[in-house]
């Protein structure tokens, strides 16, 4: 069976082993998560699971023939995990954080929080010009290092821009807890995303 759950992030907090030492955890309320497709290689090209997440309360036309096909209620958050042709997931199939163990490493998937439009000391950590009264740039990028040859600005310069709001994979992960009445994973260090933002739990 695969290790596999879509999840939203609560918060952080930190838990005590019996010895006294002190562990800083993210809380995770994973699944439960319920297979809508399978795909395989023959049709589709690939094998995958398609699994979702909550409960969508007012889902369009094609979502719901989408979940109707599979006889499951439309959920939330739909992802996608890739399997091997032998797994035994299929649709109507409901996946809980019972298939994963205290002391399993994980990975997980999310984006980072979005910080909108940043400047390249923010961004980038640009030392910026001198704080003294004849600076008339102390946070501005500068030179762009170009001259009439070659005249341009090369690609991958860094400038100001969009930052954050990326996907972003944090690996190793282990899980401190379960708690199967509640839903709840402990996975050891953060996550990325923010607070209720929604994480791909794979196992490793």
């Amino acid at each position: 069976m695969m290790k596999a759950l879509i999840g939203r992030k609560i918060g952080m907090t930190r838990t005590f082993a019996e010895d006294g030492s002190m562990t800083p955890v993210t809380v995770v309320q994973a699944g439960p998560c319920t297979v809508v497709q399978r795909k395989v290689r023959d049709r589709d090209g690939y094998d995958a699971v398609q699994l979702s997440f909550g409960q969508k309360k007012h889902p369009n036309l094609p979502a719901k023939g989408h979940f109707r096909k599979a006889n499951v209620a439309p959920g939330q958050v739909v992802g996608e995990i890739r399997v091997g042709p032998d797994d035994e997931a299929a649709p109507g199939m409901t996946l809980t954080v019972d298939s994963f163990r205290p002391g399993d490493l994980v990975k997980v998937r999310g984006r980072s929080k979005g910080r909108g439009f940043a400047g390249g000391t923010k961004r980038w950590g640009f030392s910026g010009g001198d704080d003294a009264h004849g600076c008339k740039s102390h946070r501005a990028v500068g030179s762009m290092g170009s001259n009439t040859t070659p005249g341009r600005t090369f690609k991958g310069r860094k400038m100001p821009g969009r930052m954050g709001n990326s996907p972003v994979t944090v690996r190793n992960l282990q899980v401190v807890r379960i708690d199967s009445d509640r839903n709840l994973i402990l996975l050891r260090g953060a996550v990325p995303g923010a607070r209720n933002s929604f994480l791909m739990i794979l196992g490793s």
